[in-house]
């Protein structure tokens, strides 16, 4: 367990975030990311406030000192089990503990938590009301502009009045509707039509709120685009899908060298903790999945990524086996767009 003495207190590395993701944004995950922005906030997988409370809290809940600054979201409902969760989270060390209002998948519906949230905006501010008694990180939440038939302006609105009378310290926004039937969490990432004029206008009208802006942000050039007007930006797929962009955050963004020159340089950087995890009985699959896109646009990526999808999930795989997949990749510089 990480002491809570090492979180700030504060949202300082808002700048730019890398979204929650089901699957994907575990551990291992952010322990890659970790090597390729020292900046960049992190945010866990989202956990159930039930999970939290009675399940392996070590499993769902534990990370490296080195993954701070790292936030953890929780799906709930019910403001006593969110405060305890929230309580518990924060015990853990987390730098924030954000609340997830833009989920859509009928099982996050089925628990009355996620998006369909949004259509109870005094809610989810009993529920940041809560949180915020229980600890002294920042509480955050991550909300759609709407769901169904709402109008995102009133919608959105009334959702912020709500948390910021509660004493959220910021909202990170989904800049789409989500549709709680007759589309699938996937296409709930795609179709509905991105509207980042509206994210603008919920920062005109509430300056003094923390925002971040998430959905279809694919570079670091985009995502200075967005800056200008907002607090934050949080990319989700595109870094998980070509993290290489990640090495560009910390110059781009925040005026810091990058903690790597180089992919290759980040795959040494990330070695020993592959070979302590390796040695804490992991297999080598459950962490280089999250690697296979490292080298997108690189002669050999795909023969790399071929290596690990074969010989990296046999159980005697190892570093070397690592070794072996990125020796298979050209050290040509790629072409590739802007980060």
């Amino acid at each position: 367990m990480i002491a809570a003495a090492e979180t700030d207190g504060t949202l300082a590395d808002w700048r730019f975030s890398v979204a929650p993701m089901m699957d994907w944004t575990d551990r291992h995950c952010r322990a890659f990311h970790r090597v390729l922005s020292a900046r960049a906030r992190l945010y866990t997988e989202m956990v159930t406030t039930g999970a939290v409370i009675h399940g392996p809290r070590e499993r769902l809940l534990g990370f490296s000192r080195a993954e701070h600054p790292v936030a953890v979201q929780l799906g709930g409902s019910e403001p006593a089990d969110l405060a305890e969760a929230a309580r518990i989270a924060e015990g853990y060390g987390y730098d924030e503990i954000n609340l997830n209002v833009g989920c859509p998948s009928d099982r996050v519906q089925n628990g009355r938590f996620g998006a369909c949230l949004m259509l109870e905006p005094e809610h989810v501010g009993a529920c940041v009301a809560a949180m915020k008694a229980a600890v002294r990180v920042p509480v955050t939440v991550k909300c759609r502009i709407g769901v169904d038939e709402q109008d995102p302006e009133p919608a959105l609105d009334t959702l912020a009045r709500a948390v910021v009378a509660a004493g959220v310290d910021g909202l990170i926004v989904h800049a789409r509707k989500a549709w709680l039937q007759g589309l699938s969490p996937k296409e709930n990432r795609d179709v509905p039509p991105l509207d980042y004029g509206r994210v603008v206008r919920l920062k005109q009208a509430f300056p003094a709120l923390p925002i971040a802006v998430n959905g279809g942000i694919a570079t670091v050039a985009q995502a200075k685009t967005h800056l200008s007007g907002l607090d934050g930006v949080m990319v989700g797929r595109a870094a998980y899908g070509d993290p290489a962009g990640l090495i560009a955050v910390d110059p781009e963004l925040f005026g810091a060298p990058a903690p790597v020159a180089d992919a290759f340089e980040a795959v040494e950087a990330y070695a020993p903790y592959v070979a302590a995890a390796l040695e804490g009985g992991e297999r080598l699959h459950a962490i280089t999945r999250h690697m296979l896109g490292l080298f997108n646009g690189r002669p050999g990526a795909r023969a790399y990524r071929r290596h690990l999808s074969t010989a990296g999930v046999e159980a005697a795989a190892d570093l070397a086996t690592l070794r072996a997949a990125v020796a298979l990749v050209s050290r040509a510089l790629p072409e590739r767009d802007a980060a």
